[in-house]
């Protein structure tokens, strides 16, 4: 489906990197040189910039076609499981950055947080969930997006991951999280407005608001009760496993704890709870395009593409500009938020733990670890035959492995550091195998088991080790 020439597709995607760069030189314009302004924008970000760069961050490109995908096959209820989740995992991870950023004022990461409750070896397994999402994440955007891009304009899929690379890695490597969140800003301003936009045009040209209300049924029209006929099925086979798997997100995830860290103290909750709000928007406008296309009874032959084939069925063919630029859009935040997190993980934590502390030397180490991340999920997502799959299989069972070793930390006090050690370790020993098995089969139970497994295993292990070790034993720090 090239639906822009090769030069057009290049000419979109330098444009695009020339206003990254712009605001970047406008409003991050300084070289940033100081660990606290470059790690965490001297803790000064406003709730509503803070909110607009979690939510651009929250998208993802894949997340910008999922709505779509699941209104026209699944319907009401496809988009129900997948849009709440998404939203409220944000509205409860908002009370639990705001009491993390309290305890830890001064913080640069979560796993710095961890690291002064328990040990070393708590925090190495920390560091690598953290860190191996960083790497996947980056990577799962370049092989997706990648893909997509490379579809619509014919450019090679390597010259596109490259580019893409590229432009998050300029900018992010001048002024760190301060440019991240500038360019945040912007990128969901610009696929709100491009929503907005091509949203209500197409419907209109589809034949109005009751095509919409014709597709709520999804392309077979019965996926209308969300615990009954068909959509029990959704429930059980997509709903439980998105919903672990939306929850672990954000406190699995360097990025959201970095802007709890560099928002203004009294802001942090309120932040997050406008970037629920904002993200909102997205699922719902596209969730109105696979409507349509259900209500209508396109036949959509990739329905992963359906909001783009609702876009190119009834709109002018120069549409599909804005729509790449909202594409980008959803890209490039994540790979920038990605690289911000993985610098501060690896100049805060991994220096601190050799004792160097000093800003020259954590700048200039944030900035290779930049470079470093950038390099190896662009091998990574050009491996012939890598799938989403597989780095899904990888970090996705990660975070879920600390999800609530991660909440029984934050809540209490006492709690036992073997117990979150060993927790975490049973999960992704049994946990990992028994999710990838049901997913390489197709098995539903398996798939199921595995997400259930995966987090409450660790959590019960915290919990009963917790309960069962001594008070003095289980508060004290092991740092050997």
């Amino acid at each position: 489906m090239h639906l822009l020439s090769t030069s057009q597709g290049w000419f979109l995607i330098l444009v695009y990197g020339a206003v990254m760069f712009t605001l970047t030189a406008i409003f991050a314009r300084h070289f940033q040189s100081s660990k606290l302004a470059f790690l965490v924008a001297n803790r000064e970000v406003g709730s509503w910039a803070s909110g607009f760069s979690i939510a651009a961050t929250w998208i993802w490109a894949p997340a910008l076609f999922v709505a779509a995908q699941k209104a026209y096959t699944q319907g009401i209820v496809g988009v129900f499981w997948f849009t709440v989740p998404n939203v409220l995992c944000l509205v409860i991870f908002s009370w639990f950055a705001k009491r993390v950023r309290e305890k830890l004022p001064d913080g640069y990461t979560f796993s710095g947080f961890i690291q002064e409750k328990y040990s070393k070896r708590v925090h190495n397994l920390y560091l690598l969930q953290l860190s191996g999402l960083s790497a996947c994440s980056f990577a799962v955007q370049l092989l997706a997006g990648g893909a997509v891009v490379s579809e619509l304009t014919g450019i090679g899929f390597l010259p596109v991951t490259v580019a893409l690379a590229a432009i998050a890695l300029i900018y992010s490597f001048i002024s760190g999280i301060k440019a991240s969140i500038v360019t945040d800003y912007a990128q969901m301003v610009l696929i709100a407005a491009v929503g907005f936009a091509l949203v209500p045009w197409a419907i209109s040209n589809a034949g109005g608001f009751g095509v919409v209300l014709d597709g709520l049924g999804g392309r077979s029209g019965t996926f209308t009760n969300l615990f009954s006929g068909d959509g029990l099925g959704v429930f059980w086979a997509f709903g439980i496993p998105v919903t672990i798997g939306l929850m672990a997100g954000p406190f699995g995830d360097q990025s959201f704890w970095q802007r709890a860290f560099s928002t203004r103290k009294d802001q942090v909750r309120s932040a997050f709870l406008k970037s629920a709000l904002i993200f909102s928007v997205v699922p719902v406008l596209m969730a109105l395009l696979g409507f349509a296309a259900a209500g209508s009874h396109m036949d959509v032959a990739k329905p992963q593409l359906t909001n783009l084939a609702v876009v190119v069925a009834y709109l002018p063919k120069w549409t599909v500009y804005p729509f790449m630029f909202m594409l980008l859009s959803g890209l490039v935040s994540t790979l920038d938020s990605c690289l911000c997190a993985i610098s501060s993980l690896g100049s805060h934590d991994v220096l601190n733990r050799m004792g160097i502390t000093h800003d020259k030397s954590t700048v200039k180490v944030a900035r290779y670890t930049m470079v470093g991340l950038a390099l190896c999920s662009l091998l990574i997502a050009n491996i012939p035959g890598m799938s989403i799959l597989y780095l899904f299989l990888f970090y996705g069972t990660l975070r879920a492995s600390t999800l609530l070793p991660t909440v029984i930390s934050i809540i209490f006090e006492r709690v036992s550091e073997a117990g979150v050690f060993w927790g975490i370790l049973l999960a992704i020993l049994i946990g990992l195998p028994i999710f990838a098995y049901g997913k390489f089969t197709g098995s539903v139970p398996m798939i199921v088991f595995g997400s259930l497994f995966t987090v409450l295993s660790s959590g019960t292990m915290v919990a009963l080790v917790t309960w069962l070790t001594p008070r003095k034993l289980a508060e004290a720090n092991v740092n050997d």
